[in-house]
């Protein structure tokens, strides 16, 4: 697949484009712009990255690419009846949350599901499956989701640095 994406043969989903960045353990905006290292940085409207799936959903990135930072804001835009599928499991320690807009959000955790409503915030950690549907089909679903995907990932190496320079 991927050699395929590369190639222009192929124009990946959003959940594709998500397990390719999950499974190198990086973000979604990553994958889609560049980094930038600034101590301030204005995203205008026009100038952000906005990834569309052809079954009727949209991410629009809302946080820069930054140096060592594998953070990710952005707004989700579920039209009626949209199911965005399961995403996988990010790095242990990964955080995400979440924050509806309007309309309503069926997020379903390592299958236990969970219906959101206007107003409604939900954390959980990102290692585990998680999907996003809106279950109506009158109107459409906007939430907003935050996530820190480096998880433990620069924890467990400083850790293991340090369990080397200890005696036997």
């Amino acid at each position: 697949m991927l050699s395929a994406i590369e190639r222009g043969l192929k124009a990946p989903t959003v959940l594709v484009l998500d397990r390719i960045a999950t499974g190198l353990d990086s973000s979604l905006a990553r994958l889609l712009g560049t980094e930038t290292r600034s101590r301030l940085i204005l995203m205008r409207r026009r100038d952000q990255k906005v990834a569309r799936d052809p079954s009727g959903w949209e991410r629009r990135i809302l946080s820069p690419v930054l140096p060592g930072v594998e953070f990710e804001f952005m707004r989700t835009t579920l039209r009626p009846g949209v199911n965005a599928g399961v995403f996988l499991p990010h790095a242990h320690g990964s955080r995400e949350y979440v924050a509806i807009e309007s309309g309503t959000l069926l997020l379903t955790i390592n299958d236990t599901p969970y219906t959101l409503n206007v107003g409604d915030s939900i954390y959980y950690d990102g290692d585990c499956l998680h999907g996003f549907a809106n279950p109506h089909s009158e109107a459409p679903c906007v939430y907003y989701l935050a996530m820190d995907v480096a998880g433990d990932a620069a924890g467990t190496e400083h850790r293991r640095r340090e369990s080397d320079d200890e005696p036997s």
